[in-house]
Formats: structure tokens, C-alpha cells, sequence
């Protein structure tokens, strides 16, 4: 049996740190305050995605359908693999085409002592015929967590709640509280669209580490499996920050979509939700898969396992 707990944080003060993402180093070392070095040692954190509290739709591939107040706010059921993802692209497409989906996805941005901060809260004013004039958009946190140990999860909600995230945290800034949990059994999820598929494509939902100066690690390749070269991705620098000391991280940027050449699409969908990479433990690595009609199917390479 292979479970995830699923977390849901809802920010209460402005957030100072990576733009695009809490990354799982910084949920593993926030967890390192609540927890015990012989359990905190077997958890892999995955980037926290930041999420707005808004209303949405369940898109087409969702096991559910329909319109939900605040759907951001919450965690949906997970029965099928794709409902996994629901909330971990930065798009956020369930957001309804009828508001201002952009806007609404978007942080303010304000100033605290020369650091740019990502508001916990937008407020945005509205029409003046409308039943009130203004609206708040409370902004969350998307996260996950599993073990190489069958007995550590789920965590108690009083070891998830409260945490700080980014810089300035001694200031109050980045706390967090715990808004939603669950736990899921990753082989007991409906895998039918991609098993009913015959070409695959994957998703990078975030960075996945080529070379890392941190300790102990070695420089990769792409894998085999990918019908990509390393030099036809686009490429970015990261910081890892471990024990007051910056490492360098040189990843495949997340974002991008790379045809799939292997033929055991339901593992590899297993394990790219638990990550895959030498920084999977860090949040690196979470790779989605898509099933692809075989018209727009990319012309697969024959892969070098050398």
C-alpha cells in the first residue's frame, strides 16, 4: 500500500519566499519543529502550490462534475489519478471563465521591509449594483506528504497546524493554519484513462534536478523515458537551503510537457507522484501523465539505456 496525506494550509499573514511555490524543503523543515528526528528523517514533502479560495468547475477528466462555491478552499474526494491534480497547477483551471479568473489568480503584492510578500488575502471591489462591495479571495496551500515507512502516516492535525513558511517568520510572517487533511491509498485509485490509452505524455508539475551542489548527489540526465534531449528544455536555477547554507540547484523548469517513450504508464504515474529525481524528498520531480490521442501522439525516439 502506497498513501499520501494530502494538506491543506490556509495562509494567515503575507508570505516572503519563492514566488512560485513553498517548496517541500521548507515543509520538511517547518515540520522538523513539530516532529521527532525518527519520524521527521522518513518524510518526503512535496512543493506546496498556492491556491485561491474561489469558486470553481470541475473540469471534464474530474470523477466529479458541477459548480462548487470556494473550491479552492477545500479538498475535493480523490477517486481517480487525475483528481490528484486538481489543484496543483499554478493556472488553477477550474477557475470559472465567467469571473476574472486572472485576477482572481493572482497574488497582491506587498512590501515589507523592502521584501516583496505575497498577500494571504486579496480584497477587490465590485460593481456598484451588486449585493456587496467587495470581495475577499483567502489564498491557500496545496501540499502532500508520504513516508518511506508504513506506519507514520497520517500526521496529527496538531503537528500540521500552525506552521511558518518563508523568510521573516520570527516577524509572524508565513504562519499558517490547517484548514483540511486526508490520507489516500494511491493503488486503490482509478487508473482507466491512462490504462485505456496507448501514447502517453508527462506533465513536469515542478523542477526536476539535473545537478545540485548539495552534499552527496551526482549530475543526472534526463530519463531515458522522456522523448526530450536535455538541451530542447527549458532550464532554471534553484536554491536549496539546509542547515543556514545556499545549494545550487540546476533543474528541467516546471511547465513543461515531454512525450512518454516507456511502456508501464500506471507505475511510472505512481511514481512520479511521489517524485522522481535525486531531490525527490526536497519536492522535486512530480511528474504528471497524461494520456494523448494517438493523432497528436509525438513521434516517439527509441530510447538509449546506455
Amino acid at each position: 500500500m502506497r498513501e499520501i496525506q494530502q494538506i491543506h494550509w490556509e495562509l494567515e499573514m503575507d508570505y516572503i519566499g519563492h514566488p512560485y511555490y513553498v517548496s517541500g524543503n521548507a515543509i520538511r523543515h517547518a515540520l522538523g519543529q513539530q516532529l521527532p528526528y525518527e519520524i521527521h528523517r522518513h518524510l518526503h514533502a512535496s512543493h506546496g502550490i498556492f491556491v485561491p479560495g474561489q469558486f470553481g468547475v470541475f473540469p471534464d477528466w474530474h470523477s466529479r462534475s458541477g459548480v462548487r462555491p470556494h473550491l479552492g478552499s477545500n479538498l475535493p474526494p480523490v477517486e481517480r489519478y487525475e483528481d490528484l491534480f486538481l489543484l496543483r497547477r499554478p493556472s488553477q483551471p477550474w477557475l470559472l471563465d465567467s469571473r476574472p479568473r486572472d485576477a482572481l489568480n493572482t497574488h497582491d503584492v506587498r512590501r515589507q521591509s523592502d521584501h516583496p510578500a505575497l498577500a494571504h488575502e486579496m480584497i477587490q471591489g465590485r460593481p456598484a449594483d451588486a449585493d456587496r462591495q467587495r470581495e475577499t479571495t483567502k489564498w491557500y496551500i496545496h501540499a502532500y506528504l508520504h513516508a518511506d515507512r508504513e506506519d507514520l502516516l497520517p500526521l496529527d492535525d496538531q503537528r500540521l497546524d500552525g506552521l511558518q513558511f518563508g523568510g521573516k517568520r520570527n516577524y509572524g510572517y508565513g504562519c499558517t493554519r490547517l484548514k483540511e487533511t486526508q490520507l489516500i491509498d494511491l493503488d486503490a485509485l482509478d487508473y482507466t484513462q491512462l490504462e485505456e490509452s496507448e501514447c502517453h505524455e508527462l506533465e513536469l508539475v515542478t523542477p526536476f534536478v539535473l545537478q545540485s551542489t548539495y552534499p552527496g548527489t551526482n549530475a543526472v540526465d534526463v530519463p531515458w523515458w522522456w522523448t526530450a534531449d536535455r538541451d530542447e528544455l527549458r532550464t532554471r536555477s534553484e536554491k536549496l537551503l539546509e542547515n543556514d547554507s545556499d545549494y545550487r540547484c540546476e533543474t528541467i523548469d516546471h511547465g513543461q510537457t515531454v512525450g512518454y517513450a516507456g511502456d508501464r504508464p500506471v507505475e511510472t504515474a505512481k511514481a512520479g507522484i511521489t517524485r522522481v529525481g535525486t531531490h525527490s524528498k526536497f519536492g522535486f520531480g512530480e511528474i504528471r501523465v497524461l494520456p494523448t490521442p494517438d493523432s497528436l501522439a509525438p513521434r516517439i525516439k527509441k530510447p538509449n539505456k546506455n
